[in-house]
């Protein structure tokens, strides 16, 4: 049974920090690009940031540039977000997502698992 599990979201000012953690499990980690996606309520799931299979790339849209870093640690099965200067545009649900074909990774329909979500609120 493939699990993901996010965790790390909360409440916290504009400019703070925050660093989201998406443990993996049923799946072979290093097969998967990895992604996260946040939901805000009343819009539409848009992409975050993705990262290769191999860790070797990484991708952010042009609203976290600079500010949000993802990276992988294969030993944990685990995926981060890093979060730094947060705005408060940046309040949403925040998910983590598996992605086998590599491709597409800025398409959430690409994504074959999905985690439950974690809430991040930024307070200005």
């Amino acid at each position: 049974q493939v699990q993901l599990v996010e965790s790390g979201g909360g409440l916290v000012q504009a400019g703070g920090s925050l660093r989201l953690s998406c443990t993996t499990s049923g799946l072979t980690f290093s097969i998967y690009a990895m992604g996260w996606f946040r939901q805000a309520p009343g819009k539409e799931r848009e992409f975050v940031a993705a990262i290769t299979r191999s860790g070797s790339d990484s991708y952010y849209a042009d609203s976290v540039k600079g500010r949000f870093t993802i990276s992988r640690d294969y030993a944990k099965n685990t995926v981060y977000l890093q979060m730094n200067s947060l705005k408060p545009e940046d309040t949403a649900v925040y998910h983590c997502g598996a992605q086998w074909s590599g491709s597409y990774v800025y398409n959430w329909r690409s994504y074959n698992y999905w985690g439950q979500g974690t809430q991040v609120t930024v307070s200005s």
